[in-house]
């Protein structure tokens, strides 16, 4: 992976993830319906040197070195809050657990895949945003991709003064949305059985002077920032691959009045919920074409004007370098969200399985592997990243070493005599016989003029994450119905 050098910068995603910009053209045809094409949302990340092309204005470090730190703080926050609401509850049943059991999500079935988040918060906020156009007529917004939230809100323009309750909070963009002006607009009663028990999970609150009063929340995250308002539905437009536009009818949303806090939601109009819930976007947008999304993602970093994208539906044009690999997915871990679980059986390094032990792939017993496009940077724990580390390295002792810096990375080497293939290949064999090869560039990573650093991260406890820049260059399709993961080499256009 090629950073920027000097005062240019660096990459990330996913899954999370995952976590672009979203481009729904006006186009006068609309479609209820799928009719075998797909949704492609066009995603740029909030550090590429073209988000200020499509409307993202966010603060970026000023070298390449302190976005890696501020990545890095970013990820080990993240990983920080998954540990402690995996203790918060009682987290001895693992990510396939019988109590926590997955229901087969049925495209007859609403309720099929239903992921409660148990606390007040999210684990922070991902790295892409989307446009989104809402309501009729449609308003355009700027939001961010929420990888752990089934909650998708906007800024609204409010009339309500006192009665609005619970606190202020300083709307300081201009794009607020107008709910009045939308015709198709519809507040959730909150005298309604769906904002009592089903919105519950979103932080519904139990507020109601009247029958016909807005179902309200107040929903809190783990980076600082709160957004309250009330709940409604309304209709969200977007393209498809053939031309026309598709609407999607009734998605909640939320209709933030108050906005707190600090960091990224200052650089966007709302949140995009990307968990599993019943209500979330993604959800909904992967019911319709068919149960899949998928997201292919490139160098954010890179200067050529390249576009990541995330899709729902089939991916028909999709570019692959490569057959497609399937694994499981697991959905199950309530404590952390709505974040994909995978089944790692074990990690090889230059063709030699290592002697990791194998409880740490075990969720049950607290370990197993989860893909997250909300992390930037890949976590190993203890017992799997110092024979990793030992085995890739190897090759490199003869180069000078260099501090890490405060980077989070142990080990870094000035890159005069390095060549890619100095350094053995880092398969990670998933259950089913699934392998996925990164490339070098997308583990031995540039993190300054003159330096290199191999960008794995020793975890003290807790399931493994595949962050984005690892998944890079890479297809990945998730099959919600089916509850599978495919992946397989892909130029990305």
């Amino acid at each position: 992976m090629k950073l920027r050098s000097g005062s240019t910068l660096f990459f990330i995603f996913l899954l999370s993830a995952i976590h672009g910009l979203a481009f729904a053209h006006a186009d006068h045809d609309e479609e209820d319906g799928d009719n075998g094409d797909e949704m492609r949302l066009e995603m740029i990340h909030r550090y590429s040197p073209h988000a200020k092309d499509h409307g993202v204005h966010v603060e970026m470090p000023p070298t390449q070195q302190e976005l890696i730190q501020e990545l890095y703080r970013h990820d080990v926050f993240r990983l920080q809050m998954m540990a402690q609401k995996r203790q918060q509850n009682g987290h001895d049943q693992g990510l396939n657990s019988s109590s926590n059991s997955t229901r087969r999500m049925d495209m007859q079935i609403k309720h099929s895949m239903v992921m409660p988040i148990n606390a007040g918060w999210d684990y922070g906020f991902g790295q892409y945003l989307v446009k989104l156009k809402v309501g009729t007529p449609s308003q355009k917004f700027l939001v961010i991709v929420g990888t752990g939230s089934d909650l998708t809100w906007v800024k609204c323009r409010s009339h309500c003064g006192k009665s609005c309750g619970i606190r202020k909070g300083r709307i300081e963009r201009s794009r607020l949305f107008n709910r009045d002006r939308s015709s198709t607009f519809k507040p959730v009663p909150c005298s309604s059985k769906m904002c009592e028990f089903d919105l519950a999970n979103m932080f519904s609150l139990n507020k109601c002077p009247s029958p016909l009063s807005s179902c309200r929340y107040d929903y809190s995250y783990a980076e600082g920032s709160s957004a309250s308002g009330t709940f409604g539905t309304d209709i969200i437009r977007a393209s498809l691959s053939n031309g026309k536009r598709t609407r999607m009818k009734d998605v909640l949303i939320g209709c933030s009045e108050s906005v707190i806090g600090k960091g990224s939601v200052k650089g966007s109009d709302g949140m995009l919920g990307f968990g599993l819930g019943r209500y979330s976007f993604a959800t909904k947008a992967a019911l319709k074409f068919g149960g899949k999304l998928s997201y292919c993602l490139l160098d954010h970093m890179s200067h050529k004007n390249v576009t990541s994208y995330l899709t729902f539906g089939a991916n028909k044009k999709a570019v692959l370098q490569g057959k497609m690999s399937y694994t499981q997915l697991i959905f199950s871990d309530r404590s952390v969200g709505a974040i994909y679980g995978v089944h790692l059986q074990g990690i090889s390094v230059g063709g030699q399985m290592l002697n990791i032990p194998l409880h740490i792939w075990n969720p049950k017993l607290g370990g197993g592997t989860l893909l997250d496009s909300g992390s930037s940077l890949t976590f190993l724990t203890k017992p799997a990243y110092k024979p990793v580390m030992t085995a890739l390295t190897k090759p490199l002792t003869k180069l000078r070493r260099l501090s890490s810096g405060g980077d989070g990375f142990d080990f870094c080497f000035d890159p005069r005599g390095y060549r890619d293939r100095l350094v053995p290949k880092l398969v990670f064999h998933f259950a089913g016989g699934a392998k996925f090869a990164p490339p070098v560039k997308n583990y031995v990573i540039d993190i300054s003029p003159g330096k290199k650093c191999i960008a794995l991260v020793s975890a003290t406890e807790g399931p493994c994450v595949i962050g984005n820049i690892l998944q890079q260059n890479h297809l990945w399709e998730f099959n919600l119905v089916r509850k599978t993961l495919g992946f397989a080499p892909s130029t990305c256009t």
